[in-house]
């Protein structure tokens, strides 16, 4: 027996769904964004604005700063990595935190790292390193006005 011509449209719409469903899958399977690590989902900001893969400790705020208040000077009275700032804190354990003049950041300071005994409210001058954690100071020096 013949199929009528309604069942032929049924059979050819379900024919359709079936491909555009199985279309669908493998666009799927194809543009899947699961499973990606989460630091590759992580975008971070940095001083000027811009986002970046770069994690913030990572990044060189200074120069960043320096470029974004005068980006045509290169003369620079100071060395690259030569910072000044104040001792916030300075614990009887033997760690304290410096607030960077140029950028009001703090960074972690241990008492192997000084050249000289410090008090809290001491401008010193200092190097950076970076850790996993942030900035460390190094070789600090008191800076005697």
């Amino acid at each position: 027996m013949a199929d009528s011509f309604g069942k032929k449209e049924n059979s050819k719409k379900k024919a359709k769904k079936q491909q555009e469903k199985a279309a669908r899958r493998e666009d799927r399977k194809t543009n899947n964004n699961k499973g990606k690590d989460f630091d590759d989902m992580i975008v971070y900001v940095d001083v000027n604005g811009n986002f970046t893969s770069i994690p913030p400790h990572l990044q060189n705020r200074e120069e960043d700063l320096a470029k974004a208040k005068r980006p045509d000077s290169n003369t620079e009275d100071t060395p690259e990595n030569a910072f000044t700032g104040t001792v916030t804190y300075f614990s009887e354990k033997g760690y304290g935190f410096i607030t960077e003049d140029r950028t009001g950041e703090n960074v972690f300071f241990h008492h192997g790292q000084l050249n000289q005994t410090v008090n809290k409210n001491d401008r010193v001058g200092y190097k950076k390193e970076g850790t996993p954690k942030g900035y460390k100071a190094i070789d600090i020096k008191v800076i005697i006005n």
